[in-house]
């Protein structure tokens, strides 16, 4: 693993542990030649993934665009980094174990607005408004009366 601080291409492990949503490893490294210490991630990878864009380009998956989308959804808002993890985690666990090679972004769209739904209402609004193009403020309104729908349901209440 090349030092992020001098360059050099040897680094040593010093310590290896599970990451706190054991899909990862966590290694502490120190670089022989300048003395810096880093931690690395190792994740395990099933298969490449190929996202389908909505105009029929196909890019590598990337799993740091999934991470970015949810904390610009979920910006200022009150989610633990840990539960983003784990919400992202589980997204590209089904993606991969899917069996499919090729995956379209309106798929991976849909499963953020899941996982953010369970996550945060606030950011689910602001990533649905976003994925579902709103153009006027009835289509911010149906998806608040959607999520109301749902909280009444789920508490048993009428609205």
């Amino acid at each position: 693993m090349r030092c992020p601080y001098c360059g050099s291409e040897d680094s040593q492990v010093k310590d290896s542990r599970p990451a706190e949503d054991f899909t990862s490893i966590r290694r502490r490294r120190i670089c022989p030649d300048c003395g810096g210490r880093f931690t690395t991630f190792e994740r395990v990878q099933l298969r490449e993934l190929m996202v389908t864009k909505k105009t029929g380009r196909k890019v590598p998956f990337d799993r740091n665009k999934l991470v970015r989308s949810f904390q610009i959804a979920l910006r200022k808002r009150p989610v633990d980094a840990d539960r983003i993890e784990r919400a992202v985690s589980g997204i590209v666990r089904r993606l991969e174990s899917s069996g499919e090679s090729e995956i379209s972004s309106e798929e991976i769209g849909l499963q953020v607005l899941e996982a953010l739904k369970s996550l945060d209402d606030v950011g689910f609004v602001r990533y649905a408004s976003v994925y579902r193009d709103f153009s006027h403020a009835e289509d911010f309104e149906k998806v608040i009366q959607e999520i109301n729908a749902k909280i009444a349901r789920d508490s048993g209440v009428e609205i």
